[in-house]
């Protein structure tokens, strides 16, 4: 099977390509290589994913309807999409929001565009965030909760995406979920999330910034776990019955929700130093807690997820002393 993914050399997405390319499918990877954070980490992703055969990547941007449209005309048999590229992180969306509507929603758009016109397509599976939830107090969090209440722009641009992609799928029958991920870290992981930040400050003895004065609970997913669940959901199309649209929202999260301190404690303890903490108040946009129902994740597609931050911690500091050289 022929897959395209998006967000190819990005931290999640550069994992599935290479779960993908292990079992023996032929993957076209898009990335735009922006600098929203080191290009470099994206390029050394992407390298690796090279080395591989059947890898051919293409340095388009998703908004760019010409460039995704001539990817597609080329590649017919494209019979799977994984669509994970986009503009990520809640905070940066106060800084440049037109960034977040170029990418969440205008790409969503191309994409969606894309997959209409690809007559071998099977299936489209594209990333949402557990951030649609916004200021929702009950818990856990569930895909039949009301999800109109965003508390920062990312949330309101990733839920518009599923929203349109129910349009798109309701409108020509394009078999498409959507996959609401948990704070997912681990190897290769994005600079601007947690595990990375925590662990860069305290190797350089610097203060680590923890909001709202460390009251917060993240449900925090390995990467190890979330590959296989994006796979085994592409695997598994929605059916259509001709009466509801073929399309369907997954929870993707570790259903263990744990104390952001614990969290640290993890780090300090994997480091062998102690972190100097920077108490700050709740930052705009931000929510206090996540937590996920995944009962219809494990229903559906078998998913199971195991690695605890117990393990999960120490191995995601093995490899930023390997990959930085500390």
């Amino acid at each position: 099977m022929t897959v395209l993914v998006t967000g190819a050399a990005g931290f999640i997405g550069s994992h599935v390509v290479g779960a993908l390319l292990a079992r023996g499918e032929r993957v076209i990877g898009v990335d735009n290589l922006n600098d929203y954070y080191d290009v470099a980490l994206k390029e050394a992703r992407r390298d690796r994913l090279l080395a591989e055969e059947g890898f051919d990547f293409h340095p388009a941007d998703i908004g760019d309807r010409a460039a995704m449209e001539a990817i597609a005309k080329a590649n017919p048999d494209i019979a799977g999409v994984v669509h994970l590229a986009a503009q990520a992180g809640v905070r940066y969306s106060l800084e440049n929001p037109f960034a977040y509507t170029e990418a969440n929603v205008t790409g969503q758009l191309v994409i969606l565009q894309m997959c209409r016109n690809l007559e071998n397509l099977k299936h489209l599976v594209y990333a949402s965030s557990s951030s649609v939830y916004g200021g929702n107090t009950d818990l856990p969090f569930a895909t039949e909760d009301r999800v109109d209440t965003p508390v920062s722009l990312y949330a309101a641009t990733k839920r518009s995406g599923e929203l349109m992609a129910y349009c798109y799928s309701h409108l020509y029958r394009i078999p498409t979920t959507g996959l609401r991920f948990f704070t997912v870290y681990g190897r290769w992981g994005r600079p601007d999330m947690a595990a990375y930040i925590f662990t860069k400050a305290i190797f350089e003895d610097r203060p680590i910034p923890v909001f709202n004065n460390g009251d917060m609970q993240r449900d925090f997913t390995h990467v190890s776990d979330i590959v296989p669940g994006v796979i085994a959901c592409l695997d598994r199309p929605p059916a259509d019955d001709g009466a509801t649209a073929p399309h369907r929202l997954y929870n993707l999260g570790n259903n263990r929700p744990e104390q952001l301190m614990r969290f640290i404690r993890l780090i300090e303890e994997a480091t062998n130093h102690k972190a100097e903490i920077d108490f700050k108040p709740m930052q705009p946009g931000d929510v206090k807690e996540t937590y996920a129902d995944i009962e219809a994740s494990r229903r559906d597609f078998d998913f199971d997820p195991k690695m605890t931050i117990d393990e999960g911690i120490p191995d995601f500091v093995d490899w930023y002393r390997e990959y930085h050289g500390v």
